[in-house]
């Protein structure tokens, strides 16, 4: 079975492919696209909630959690298009949050 960080190194590599666009604004884009996403939690949140009159309830929590989910994998292939030693650098990150915060 593929790890998490082997899947998220195939994905960033497919859009590096995919793309024409000057690295920095690939990367520019790349970051962007972890804002997108968290205002897709943002609809998700409001319509699992009914805050939006015009739609009332219109999302479940379980799309909360599915778009959680696309903003940490989003934010995953960001970091691995900005530094294919990803993995390494992000746990580097927890562990130092882990010595800060626990």
């Amino acid at each position: 079975m593929e790890s998490t960080w082997d899947t998220i190194a195939r994905l960033a590599a497919r859009f590096e492919e995919h793309s024409t666009l000057p690295v920095e604004q690939r990367r520019l884009l790349q970051v962007l696209k972890i804002q997108e996403e968290a205002g897709e939690v943002a609809e998700a949140v409001i319509g699992a909630t009914g805050q939006n009159p015009r739609k009332g309830v219109s999302h479940s929590w379980q799309d909360v959690e599915a778009e959680v989910c696309d903003v940490i994998v989003t934010g995953m292939v960001t970091l691995a298009r900005l530094n294919p030693e990803a993995a390494a650098v992000f746990d580097h990150h927890m562990k130092r949050i882990a010595a800060r915060d626990l």
